[in-house]
């Protein structure tokens, strides 16, 4: 799913609401057992990205440590 939202808004305040918007979605969206990729790219050229992994039951300690730091490398 892509979603596209075009506002109004100059880069200046797109740069600031952007950290906002990216905070409130993934808020929603960590609450399900899904895999998803939230990136905000504004006019001023910054750009803002959430991944949350999805995954099958209970991680072993040693696999947490290994998925917390393949998510950090990532963002």
């Amino acid at each position: 799913m892509d979603i596209r939202f075009i506002s109004s808004l100059t880069p200046e305040d797109e740069n600031a609401f952007a950290p906002a918007l990216l905070k409130a979605v993934t808020a929603v969206l960590d609450q399900f057992p899904i895999a998803y990729t939230v990136r905000v790219e504004t006019t001023g050229a910054e750009v803002y990205q959430h991944t949350h992994p999805s995954f099958d039951g209970p991680l072993t300690a040693s696999a947490r440590v290994a998925l917390n730091a393949a998510i950090a490398a990532r963002d």
